[in-house]
C-alpha cells in the first residue's frame, strides 16, 4: 500500500521508434520534474532505443496514433 504523501509515480516507457510501451518503473517527481529517457533494449527491433516517459496505462500497451 502507498505511503500517503507518497512522492515517487508510476511511469511507462514508450518506444520513439515501434511505439510500444514495454517497460514501466517508478521515479521521484520532486527530484525529476521532467521528462525521463532511457535507452534500453526494444525485443521487437532487436537493439537498444531510447524510451521516453509517457502515464502508466494498463489497457493499452501500445501508444495512441499520430494523426
Amino acid at each position: 500500500m502507498a505511503k500517503k504523501g507518497d512522492k515517487r509515480k508510476v511511469i511507462g516507457l514508450l518506444s520513439e521508434e515501434s511505439g510500444e510501451r514495454i517497460y514501466y518503473t517508478t521515479k521521484n517527481t520532486v527530484n525529476t520534474p521532467d521528462k525521463l529517457t532511457l535507452r534500453k533494449y526494444s525485443p521487437k527491433l532487436r537493439r537498444h532505443v531510447i524510451f521516453t516517459e509517457t502515464n502508466k496505462n494498463l489497457g493499452r500497451n501500445e501508444a495512441p496514433k499520430r494523426h
